[in-house]
């Protein structure tokens, strides 16, 4: 044989060897990424409003191999709630999303503040307050909303204390207006009591200051009005998506709920 056949028959092989190795190289980097456990999201949901409200992202979500849960949310006061979530988180171990609707962002913005593990907060047509701020002086703060005094019913409770619900008459067009009425009838029905304290009680350090958020506008929300998320999200750095969608847009638009949700845990 002679050199020169030597030499590109050489050189050949290590091509082949060198092609061989990236290929490996490449294939046990995809392996591993596939490996990689997926975060668990937790889904909080915000007032006059149960967990099952968020029923249609978590099956979704869970279909895409994410673990899920929902926890009640109890709705006594920010600083409780919070401590309450903080408490459930405390149990997760590994990288955790947490996504929430409405007066939900005030408990996961304060819940996730120096938990190293929550990598991402979403906010879904939801409270994302700094600190000082109020559930009253955000929904406020634009005009548009459509949750007052005139759409709420007050039951005393305990000493002094006072749970909200909205009225039947007002639960489907400022909450849920692109949801069915037989649907709506239900969720007003077995809606979950907002002690009133908590449109007064001012928000601590915001998680959002530390850790990326993503937000979904509701542009046709009748509780929280648009140019509040609008703030809020730009406030907050939050990468956004907006949708023609009700106060209630994981109901109503599920499928772009779960989709930010992945988004976010990418």
């Amino acid at each position: 044989m002679t050199t020169t056949r030597r030499t590109v028959l050489a050189g050949t092989a290590a091509v082949a060897a060198g092609a061989f190795l990236a290929t490996a190289s490449t294939t046990s980097a995809t392996a591993s990424s596939a490996r990689k456990p997926k975060p668990t999201v937790v889904l909080v949901h915000g007032a006059f409003a149960d967990a099952s409200g968020w029923n249609a992202v978590a099956t979704r979500l869970l279909r895409e191999g994410y673990p899920v849960i929902a926890p009640a949310n109890p709705l006594r006061s920010v600083s409780a709630d919070s401590a309450y979530l903080a408490s459930v988180l405390a149990t997760i171990s590994g990288p955790v999303v947490l996504a929430a609707h409405s007066y939900g962002g005030m408990v996961i913005t304060n819940a996730a503040t120096g938990n190293a593990n929550v990598k991402a907060l979403v906010y879904v047509a939801a409270f994302a307050p700094d600190v000082n701020d109020t559930l009253l002086g955000l929904q406020t703060k634009y005009p548009g909303s459509r949750l007052n005094e005139t759409a709420l019913d007050f039951r005393p409770y305990g000493e002094g204390l006072v749970d909200g619900y909205i009225k039947k008459d007002a639960f489907h067009d400022v909450f849920a207006g692109d949801v069915p009425r037989a649907t709506t009838d239900l969720m007003w029905a077995g809606q979950r009591p907002a002690d009133a304290r908590t449109l007064g009680e001012p928000s601590s350090a915001p998680a959002w200051r530390t850790i990326p958020s993503w937000y979904l506008v509701a542009r046709n929300d009748q509780v929280l009005p648009a140019a509040a998320q609008r703030f809020m999200a730009q406030r907050a750095g939050s990468q956004v998506r907006e949708v023609s969608a009700s106060h209630v847009a994981m109901i109503s638009q599920p499928a772009a709920a779960a989709d930010i949700i992945a988004r976010a845990a990418c």
